[in-house]
């Protein structure tokens, strides 16, 4: 299917130039990096935007090392490079699994983390992992520089606390502190590229200290605080799993769709919320699957 609609094409040399550009079209103007999603938008209608601003050819939004005890993901780098990275597979393997299940090998080539985030939908794989190793996602506009926690980044489904003449810089996540494992567990109807019917990423932290946080099953993607205050400082066991088991309902808002009924997704997050914990646990104490082997 072509593109049906005209639009003016800007490609800015740096940062400034494309938060000008952005405050000039007031909201009119759509940023590519990957595309992915956006290309599909302008085929079928759903974004009819007065301008395109690639921001592929500015450098400062390429970058991924290490600065100030956090790691940086530059709004240009992409799913496959998150992957081959061995920095964020030792440092941040949750965010390694997730980046795994992402659509397929020919998207992952293209697409963005920071694309991903903004496009906010309520499915989006790399928000979990950013969400349990408390994130934060730098903007840069005509005024000023940001930096908004990722628990405050989605404000709605396909919305986020971005502004008109911003832009996304990069992705920030702090350095653990303490010993860390987890898992990314994604519910999808078959193998290989499909969306998450439900999407749970589980990190443990030394000290009985874990973090919870879903997508895929309510409007936006979201910390699961009841779960965590309850298995805060307890050791896991069985009786203290069932517990939190029931506290999902609690946690999440899922609906029916095309893909699975809302019971359906209700019942299996209750599944994966109990091989997450134990898989995360398994691996804090160095047993269990090797990243990137799925668990359901």
């Amino acid at each position: 299917m072509p593109i049906a609609i005209d639009f003016e094409y800007h490609k800015p040399k740096d940062l400034a130039e494309a938060a000008a550009l952005l405050a000039r079209y007031q909201g009119g103007a759509q940023l590519l990096a990957g595309g992915t999603d956006l290309i599909v938008w302008l085929k079928e209608g759903m974004k009819k935007p007065e301008a395109l601003i690639d921001v592929k050819g500015i450098p400062e939004l390429w970058h991924l090392d290490v600065k100030d005890d956090a790691l940086s993901i530059g709004a240009r780098v992409t799913f496959t490079e998150l992957i081959e990275s061995a920095l964020v597979k030792n440092e941040f393997p949750v965010l390694w699994e997730a980046a795994r299940t992402v659509a397929s090998c020919g998207v992952r080539n293209r697409a963005t983390l920071a694309g991903n985030l903004c496009s906010a939908v309520p499915s989006l794989d790399g928000a979990p992992a950013l969400l349990v190793y408390d994130a934060c996602v730098h903007t840069r506009g005509t005024v000023e520089e940001r930096e908004i926690p990722v628990s405050e980044w989605f404000t709605g489904p396909k919305r986020t606390a971005l502004l008109p003449d911003e832009l996304v810089t990069a992705v920030e996540l702090p350095l653990p502190k303490k010993a860390t494992a987890g898992c990314y567990v994604k519910l999808g109807r078959y193998q290989g590229e499909d969306l998450a019917q439900a999407g749970l990423a589980v990190l443990a932290e030394a000290g009985n200290v874990w973090k919870l946080a879903f997508c895929a099953v309510g409007p936006v993607a979201k910390r699961a605080g009841k779960i965590e205050a309850l298995l805060r400082g307890k050791k896991l066991s069985d009786a203290l799993i069932a517990k939190a088991k029931t506290l999902v309902a609690q946690e999440i808002s899922p609906i029916t769709d095309v893909r699975a009924s809302k019971e359906y997704r209700l019942h299996m997050c209750q599944v994966m919320l109990e091989r997450g914990l134990k898989v995360a646990q398994a691996r804090l104490l160095g047993k269990g699957p090797a990243y990137g082997e799925s668990v359901l």
